[in-house]
């Protein structure tokens, strides 16, 4: 039996999706090292000509098998993915890599719900999906797509485990080598709007890894974050400066700009579609400038650091430590927004 693998529980054939993405990547890592048998369905790779149902092994992890399929055709999951073939358990971590309205709609809904059926025909009776805790407050196309796939879910009538995950390391670290240049630290109004509690990939991946045996998991939406205080973007950027040895400078950019940004794109946006575009990845930065990563309560509407649960035991901090002394690389995988 495998190390990882809980005592007395049995390997499963597993089919992932969004095994190329950084925390894809580690889900697959600790699948395989729980013993488990790994077939990762895999977007073809830009500006390539491999052909669907093609088996590769580049960009998964050692021990996964990788299949080439087209995730926006039924056909192809089913022909050049699952190949008639049994599996007990689907893990998504499939997200959309820009999440733009046509983009959220194909990836995050309309491919996960063809995913779904392929694999309930190939015997799935467990599905893993991870989410994202923004979903709680749904502005953006992305996020209505997403929660339309969870509700779909749900209704199956198979077993599921919705995982929604706050920030991630990478998404936080944009701006290591802006301050290693000399310049200061951006933060929206004071820097203190928003608070996070970041989990990184390694210990999403086992998390989402050990649903798979976990029954206390079965049929839940589970919100999840990294271990420690929520962090604010000045206490990210306070933190940077001093493993930089430098006094912290900051750069204020008002909310207002934004909506004024977002509000000119938009009108704009309605001759030209690439301002269009424009406006809606402003309108996703808005967001992400003014809302936190945290459990939102219902009941008072506020963000609620104390119910975001704990989990893992990598933190930002130790992460950007990793980073200044060149040991880790802020990677961002497939996706240029997320």
């Amino acid at each position: 039996m495998s190390k990882d693998r809980p005592e007395g529980a049995e390997p499963r054939r597993v089919l992932v999706l969004g095994a190329t993405g950084t925390i894809g990547r580690a889900t697959v890592r600790a699948l395989v090292s729980r013993g488990h048998e790994v077939v990762c369905l895999v977007r073809r790779p830009a500006d390539t000509a491999i052909p669907a149902g093609a088996v590769v092994s580049s960009r998964t992890p050692a021990g996964a098998t990788e299949r080439i399929v087209d995730l926006t055709d039924p056909l192809s999951l089913a022909r050049d993915g699952v190949r008639g073939e049994s599996f007990d358990v689907l893990v998504s971590c499939l997200a959309s890599r820009t999440g733009l309205p046509d983009d959220a709609w194909a990836i995050d809904y309309r491919a996960q719900v063809s995913a779904l059926h392929a694999s309930r025909a190939a015997g799935v009776t467990h599905a893993v999906l991870l989410s994202a805790i923004c979903v709680q407050k749904p502005i953006l196309a992305f996020q209505h797509a997403k929660l339309a796939f969870e509700a779909v879910l749900i209704a199956s009538g198979l077993d599921y485990t919705i995982v929604r995950p706050t920030a991630f390391f990478k998404s936080l670290s944009g701006q290591i080598d802006r301050l290693k240049r000399g310049k200061p630290f951006l933060v929206f109004g004071d820097g203190t709007l928003t608070a996070c509690k970041p989990i990184s990939d390694d210990d999403l991946g086992r998390y989402l890894a050990d649903c798979l045996h976990d029954d206390e998991r079965r049929n839940r939406v589970l919100p999840i974050g990294g271990p420690g205080e929520a962090i604010t973007p000045k206490a990210q950027g306070e933190r940077l400066f001093a493993m930089l040895g430098r006094e912290p400078r900051f750069t204020h950019v008002p909310v207002v700009l934004l909506d004024v940004i977002v509000a000119v794109l938009a009108t704009i946006g309605r001759w030209v579609p690439a301002l269009a575009v424009k406006a809606e990845l402003a309108r996703i930065g808005r967001y992400y400038a003014t809302e936190s990563m945290l459990v939102l309560d219902p009941a008072t509407g506020r963000y609620d650091a104390q119910a975001t649960p704990s989990t893992g035991s990598e933190t930002l901090f130790g992460y950007y430590a990793r980073v200044i002394r060149g040991e880790a690389v802020a990677e961002r995988g497939d996706h240029a927004v997320f």
